[in-house]
């Protein structure tokens, strides 16, 4: 997926972008996510995407790999986007 060993590839799903944030942000997770510097280097790029995924539907590295490289590209769009900047779920 990724060219460099040093990359380390976190992806979930889950129903809401509202229940990932309280995850991410306000549970106990959020003490370990406030040290990332500790443990990470500045990936000089997005290191982080969001997307819509249909029900039923379990994404793989390569699509996390291709959303990542596309915000980075392109900037927050629909197809990938971020927490600051969120997009509804398709119909």
């Amino acid at each position: 997926m990724f060219d460099d060993p040093r990359i380390a590839v976190n992806m979930s799903v889950w129903e809401s972008i509202e229940a990932l944030q309280t995850y991410a942000y306000r549970s106990e997770h959020a003490q370990f996510f406030k040290r990332r510097a500790e443990w990470f280097e500045d990936f000089g790029k997005p290191h982080l995407a969001l997307w819509w995924v249909k029900a039923g539907h379990v994404p793989g590295g390569l699509e996390g790999r291709t959303r990542l490289e596309h915000l980075g590209l392109h900037g927050i769009s629909a197809h990938a986007f971020t927490f600051r900047e969120r997009f509804p779920a398709p119909q």
